[in-house]
């Protein structure tokens, strides 16, 4: 047998931003990823994560078991591993369902503000938006607390190729943390900084700069890995849909309408990383799925349902993603 055909494929697993439902929905994805493809998903070479999805990341590269996240996400206490006796409440860490009241109505980042009119047309929208929405002011300690409760305080993971995007909020630029070149910081800091929505979560400061969640540029990121000299990338992406259902109320009309958006950029960021030689298969919430996820991604009181339903319906889906179409 030779070389060419012993080698193990180097993988990548890219793991999309999505909120609490997103991230729950991934759950299902990645235990159906396990099942379909047949390779752990803490074997993958590189671990890319964005927003809830650099959570997973954390805890994948720490040592996590996809089924200990099956359990831990729907609050079943984890006997063994990692998360062992650790007590997580979502609702607490999140700070709840909705975002708190900032504390005053003007732009959260000036300085990008500033950046955004001298760039006007080159910054994602998302970007743009995010200087102008008032600054959260939800804590994301108890993240920051789970991440270094798995992982060495103030170091990075275990898993070396775990990378985690995030935003500078003064330039507007995507920063990818763990990635050779970028800045050295604890992992703990880099998963809060991912994770900081825009109005919702207060921005993080690290090393004098301050970020916020990598999705205000983009949700999934996938482009990050086209040369980290890869064979195949599996996108696991909760906020991006092939097919959709087909809500009647205003809110969840408006998140489809967005989502349709995402998935465009999805499309385009896969469609990079396929031109470097690598395939790319991806995989988002369908009709059903995101019949249970609803309007509101924050909203846990339909975790068990969206991850139930995340586990039947994504083995078929991942059946189907051979690769991801260029347009459609």
């Amino acid at each position: 047998m030779t070389d060419a055909i012993a080698r193990t494929p180097r993988r990548g697993l890219v793991l999309g931003g999505g909120g609490v439902l997103g991230g729950t929905w991934a759950v299902g994805a990645l235990a159906a990823l396990e099942e379909q493809h047949g390779f752990r998903v803490a074997d993958a070479d590189v671990i890319v994560g964005t927003s809830a999805g650099s959570v997973l990341a954390a805890l994948i590269g720490a040592g996590v078991t996809v089924d200990q996240l099956r359990h831990h996400y729907i609050d079943v206490a984890v006997s063994d591993g990692p998360l062992a006796g650790y007590d997580f409440d979502p609702v607490q860490a999140t700070g709840g369902r909705r975002p708190g009241m900032p504390k005053f109505l003007g732009p959260g980042s000036p300085k990008l503000v500033g950046s955004s009119l001298r760039r006007i047309g080159q910054l994602p929208a998302t970007t743009v938006l995010s200087a102008f929405m008032p600054e959260g002011t939800r804590s994301l300690e108890r993240i920051g607390h789970l991440i270094d409760a798995i992982t060495p305080m103030g170091e990075w993971s275990p898993h070396r190729g775990v990378w985690v995007v995030a935003m500078d909020y003064e330039d507007g630029k995507r920063v990818v943390f763990g990635r050779p070149g970028a800045p050295v910081v604890p992992l703990s800091s880099a998963v809060m900084a991912s994770c900081a929505i825009p109005g919702w979560f207060a921005p993080v400061t690290i090393n004098g700069r301050t970020y916020v969640d990598g999705g205000a540029v983009s949700a999934t990121s996938i482009d990050v890995i086209a040369h980290a000299g890869l064979d195949e990338v599996y996108v696991v992406a909760p906020m991006v849909s092939f097919a959709m259902d087909r809500p009647t109320g205003v809110t969840a009309r408006l998140e489809r309408r967005w989502r349709a958006e995402v998935t465009k950029a999805a499309r385009s960021e896969a469609a990079v990383v396929r031109a470097a030689g690598v395939q790319v298969r991806m995989l988002g919430p369908g009709p059903e799925d995101l019949a249970a996820i609803g309007a509101n991604l924050m909203d846990d009181t339909r975790r068990r349902h969206v991850l139930e339903t995340s586990l039947r319906t994504s083995v078929a889906a991942w059946r189907e993603a051979e690769d991801v179409p260029a347009t459609g």
